[in-house]
């Protein structure tokens, strides 16, 4: 994950200081909160957690100045609460290009499929989930929607993180039309944590920002450097500021706002400091020391370093000597992480699996401990144990850190797949990371034989009047059964939701339908050798070396071949790749 923060050197951070104190009772939106003591000592804590570094803690603030009035205005537009602006920096902190490990991407968060129900462009050439204009109009149109469903905003609020539909099964319609409520220690930590950055940030985000943005509207096709040119910019700064435009290029089908820095920017504008008690002045940032003893051990074969009193995510990566992306990842946190003092943190990543075969869970414990104590990660944890976003541990419980007898084998698990959750946000953390799942998917699907499709008639998708006739070419089919949604299916057959877009002349807003016949495989290309498994030839092998920007999911689609074969043939059990790691492809 890159993050290009704001580093801002100004002065009077002394204003930034004052920790704010959770009150008993508070207003969101057009309701009424009564905080219950259980729940402020919970939120104070995050509370102090958001504001006990001021040079950190100011950069967020300076780029909430930035931002907040173009989201201000934009929800003023859509009739959304003004209150929810402060969801997007729990979201992102208000960084473009953030990426979770489940690929929600940028200022909101979003997940590919859900950015283009709310009406969003994601391809290879714009993303505009990086835009903060239209994904702030897409973040709020979600939460209309799911208000729709429950006239409370706070439910709306806690359905951005798992789901209307999660909601309903969780919460029910008890709460439905309310307009005071409770908050107590069982409130869903997501509420809690949005709370908790309302209220560090409410009184510290007004006045001008050092950083101005000028919306600048095009409407017409138009290279990068030419709009650079014309409004005499830095093409670089331009680029900076509109990563949403990946291929340098503004296409025509649709006006496009492009953000335009104004004001003085520092050379360090762009770089994310360190977390310091320290004031923020016009002093140069010194690098954090790394005088401090490097106490590390291996935990489950994996090199883990001892984090010391008073120190960041940030300071632990910059100490260890590794890229701060890598550190999160290796860890499953955030970049606000609440560090403990005397805990381990891995300094590469955690395994899908430990020597011992179980933990008992005791006072105190969840499920990240856990991860850390045995170097396994999370999201093997929840795929062994079954367990989804509502799963609680208590005291005595046994956690499985290996793969049950009954479980075993020789093919991979599926991957669970549930209702579509746009925010991808670990719990106890106050940025999105991980998926957390609802419900299991099957992947008995049924496919139909191209070859018993041609005497068939096939329902095209958004053409109930029109027949195809079924053949080789148009690769495998599958027929939609009642409940079915993209999302799911392109899960179960390693293809993207854009992919089944393309291949069945599909629009995101149309849907499909029982009955409907899709296609799930691409036809293969003239120029590449058929994968038809009468082929009698000797398959050979080609290996791919992972690059950065590489997941197993673009490594199929480069070599045309599924997800799940990609797995199989490199026995592995879930969907992670690692930078320079060597992967076989079978090709006939």
């Amino acid at each position: 994950m890159r993050f290009f923060a704001v580093a801002l050197f100004f002065i009077g951070a002394a204003s930034y200081a004052q920790t704010p104190e959770v009150p008993h009772k508070m207003h969101f939106a057009d309701m009424t909160l009564t905080i219950r003591d259980d729940a402020r000592r919970e939120i104070q804590k995050d509370v102090d957690a958001l504001t006990q570094h001021p040079r950190y803690f100011g950069i967020k603030v300076e780029r909430a100045k930035t931002y907040f009035p173009i989201i201000e205005k934009i929800f003023e537009e859509e009739r959304l609460p003004d209150d929810f602006k402060y969801l997007v920096l729990q979201e992102s902190a208000l960084i473009s290009d953030a990426v979770s490990t489940s690929n929600a991407v940028g200022f909101w968060q979003f997940k590919d499929f859900t950015a283009l129900e709310m009406g969003l462009r994601v391809d290879k050439d714009i993303d505009e989930r990086m835009n903060i204009a239209s994904a702030t109009r897409g973040a709020a149109r979600y939460l209309k929607k799911n208000n729709y469903l429950f006239n409370n905003w706070l439910l709306a609020l806690q359905s951005y993180q798992m789901g209307g539909g999660g909601v309903q099964r969780s919460v029910g319609d008890k709460y439905n039309g309310v307009r005071h409520m409770e908050i107590t220690s069982n409130t869903y930590w997501y509420i809690k944590k949005y709370l908790a950055h309302k209220i560090a940030f409410e009184n510290s985000v007004k006045g001008e920002p050092q950083v101005k943005v000028v919306q600048y509207q095009v409407q017409s096709p138009k290279a990068m450097n030419e709009l650079a040119t014309e409004l005499a910019v830095d093409e670089a700064t331009l680029r900076e500021y509109n990563k949403w435009a990946r291929a340098s290029k503004i296409p025509a089908d649709k006006p496009y706002v492009v953000l335009i820095p104004a004001g003085q920017l520092t050379p360090e504008f762009n770089t994310l400091v360190l977390a310091s008690t320290k004031p923020i002045t016009t002093e140069p940032i010194q690098s954090s020391p790394r005088s401090i003893k490097l106490e590390k051990r291996d935990i489950n074969g994996i090199p883990a370093m001892k984090a010391v009193a008073g120190e960041t995510a940030v300071g632990l990566a910059e100490r260890a000597g590794i890229a701060l992306s890598d550190f999160l990842k290796y860890n499953e946190i955030s970049i606000d992480h609440r560090v403990e003092s005397d805990t381990y943190y891995f300094l590469k990543r955690k395994k899908t699996k430990s020597d011992q075969p179980t933990h008992s869970v005791i006072s105190g414990d969840n499920l990240w401990i856990i991860s850390q104590q045995y170097g396994v990660r999370m999201a093997r944890l929840k795929r062994i144990n079954k367990m989804t976003a509502s799963s609680t541990l208590r005291p005595g419980d046994v956690v499985w850190l290996i793969k049950k007898k009954t479980l075993q084998e020789d093919t991979p698990e599926p991957v669970l797949s549930g209702n579509e959750v746009i925010v991808a946000v670990e719990e106890g953390a106050f940025f999105g990371w991980e998926v957390k799942p609802k419900e299991e998917i099957s992947s008995s699907a049924p496919i139909i034989n191209p070859e018993k499709v041609k005497t068939q008639e096939m329902i095209v998708p958004g053409k109930t009047d029109s027949v195809v006739e079924g053949n080789r070419d148009q690769g495998e089919f599958h027929l939609v059964k009642q409940g079915e949604t993209l999302y799911a299916i392109s899960k179960n057959y390693g293809v993207g939701v854009t992919d089944l877009l393309s291949w069945n002349d599909l629009d995101i807003s149309t849907g499909i339908r029982p009955g409907q016949y899709l296609k799930v495989k691409g036809p293969l290309k003239a120029s590449e050798p058929s994968r038809d498994i009468n082929t009698t030839s000797e398959p050979k092998v080609i290996i791919h070396e992972v690059k950065s920007a590489d997941t197993l999911y673009s490594v199929a689609r480069q070599y045309n071949v599924t997800i799940k074969e990609l797995m199989d043939w490199n026995k592995k059990e879930d969907l992670s790749l690692s930078l320079g790691e060597r992967i076989k492809i079978l090709s006939r």
